[in-house]
C-alpha cells in the first residue's frame, strides 16, 4: 500500500500510516477518505487524489493498521474477501474512532486545515455514521453504510451535516435494515439519505466491476456539493 505519511495517535502509543494527496496551493479544506474493507488500495487512493485535484487536502488513514498494516485485497477473491471481512470482525472501532480523531487532529493543528470532512465506503460508510455522533467532523458522508441501523440509537448525538447514499438492491444491507435507517432517520433536521433504485453494494467504487458509472456521478456530485457548502 503506498502509504506515505504516518499520523501520531492521541495517546502517542504508533503512528497511523495514512495515504496524503496534497492541492495546489492553500487547501479549501480537508477531506479523510475512509477505506472499505479491502485497504488503502488503488481505488481509495484515485478517490483521495480526486478530492486534492478539488483543492482540498486528502487523507485517507489505514483502518487495520493494528492488526496488518498495509493489506490491498480484492472483493473479487473469495479468500481475500474472507480476509478482509476477517479483518472487519477483529477490528475494534471503538479504538478506531480514536484514530480518527487523532487523524482530525493532525489536520488541523499540524497541517493547519480548520474544517475538515469525512468520506466513507462500506464498512467506512458505518464508520461515517460514527464519526458524526461521536466527533466534531464538520461533515460527513456515507456510502453503502452497513450495520447503520443497529447503530440508531446515537442519532440524537449528531450535531454536524451527515449524508447517506443507500443502494436499494444492497445485497449487505436489507430492505428491513434500509427501512429502520428511513424510520430512524428522514426526520433528523442534520441527516440527508438518498436512495439509488436497484443498485448494488460498491455502486461508486473506483476500480473493478462493482461500480455503476450513472449511480456513481450521481452520488459523487451530491457529495461534492455537499461539502463545498460545508467544508469549503
Amino acid at each position: 500500500m503506498s502509504t506515505n505519511t504516518e499520523i501520531p495517535t492521541l495517546d502517542g502509543d504508533g503512528t497511523i500510516p495514512a495515504y496524503v494527496a496534497r492541492p495546489q496551493g492553500t487547501p479549501r479544506g480537508a477531506i479523510i477518505v475512509q477505506q472499505e474493507i479491502f485497504g488503502v488500495d488503488a481505488g481509495i487512493r484515485k478517490k483521495a487524489d480526486d478530492w486534492a485535484a478539488k483543492g482540498y487536502l486528502a487523507v485517507a488513514p489505514d483502518t487495520f493498521w493494528r492488526q496488518q498494516p498495509g493489506i490491498e485485497l480484492s472483493p473479487y477473491d473469495e479468500a481475500e474477501f474472507q480476509q478482509a471481512i476477517g479483518h472487519m470482525m477483529s477490528h475494534d472501532f471503538d479504538l478506531g474512532m480514536r484514530d480518527i480523531e487523532a487523524v482530525i487532529h493532525w489536520i488541523r493543528r499540524e497541517q493547519g486545515v480548520e474544517k475538515v470532512g469525512f468520506v466513507g465506503f462500506c464498512m467506512g460508510g458505518r464508520i461515517a455514521y460514527m464519526v458524526a455522533a461521536r466527533t466534531d467532523i464538520d461533515a460527513s458522508v456515507g456510502y453503502y453504510g452497513v450495520m447503520i441501523d443497529q447503530m440508531l440509537g446515537e442519532k440524537h448525538a449528531i450535531s454536524r451535516p451527515l449524508m447517506l447514499h443507500i443502494p436499494t438492491a444492497d445485497h449487505f444491507v436489507d430492505a428491513a435494515a434500509q427501512k429502520a435507517i428511513h424510520e430512524g432517520l428522514d426526520d433528523h433536521p442534520r441527516v440527508t439519505l438518498y436512495d439509488y433504485e436497484g443498485l448494488d453494494h460498491g455502486f461508486a467504487a473506483e476500480i473493478g466491476e462493482r461500480r455503476d458509472e450513472a449511480g456513481a456521478q450521481l452520488a459523487d456530485g451530491r457529495t461534492e456539493a455537499f461539502f463545498a457548502e460545508h467544508v469549503g
